[in-house]
């Protein structure tokens, strides 16, 4: 449900299961997406990028201060999308999160501890 932009409906992830690499990837910035999108997924991507300067108005930054802010969708080979945000100086980060719940990863290290994956 993408409720930043009304009570939208969307199945990302099974749209990117479809496209023969298995993702979509979407740049906010411009609302476009690289990867085949239904008419109503293309329409949200929209949307999202029109509500973004309001979204970070509230953050307390502007949309000019990213470089790249894109997400990639991946339908196959177990539910997960990636997020790369470069900043204006030009730092990228990239966190890897998994299944519709959007979880980031999390692994035992040698310890026996539980821990978050690194980023992607």
């Amino acid at each position: 449900m993408g409720f930043l932009i009304g009570i939208y409906g969307t199945d990302v992830f099974a749209e990117a299961a479809l496209n023969p690499d298995g993702f979509i990837e979407v740049d906010f910035l411009t609302g476009t997406s690289a990867g085949r999108v239904s008419p109503s997924l293309a329409k949200a991507i929209r949307l999202y990028a029109e509500v973004l300067p309001r979204l970070c108005e509230r953050q307390g930054v502007t949309v000019g201060d990213f470089g790249r802010l894109t997400t990639r969708y991946v339908g196959k080979a177990g539910y997960h999308f990636i997020v790369e945000v470069t900043d204006r100086r030009g730092k990228t980060s990239r966190d890897r999160y998994v299944g519709v719940t959007s979880e980031r990863p999390k692994i035992v290290d040698s310890l026996g501890r539980v821990r978050r994956a690194k980023s992607a």
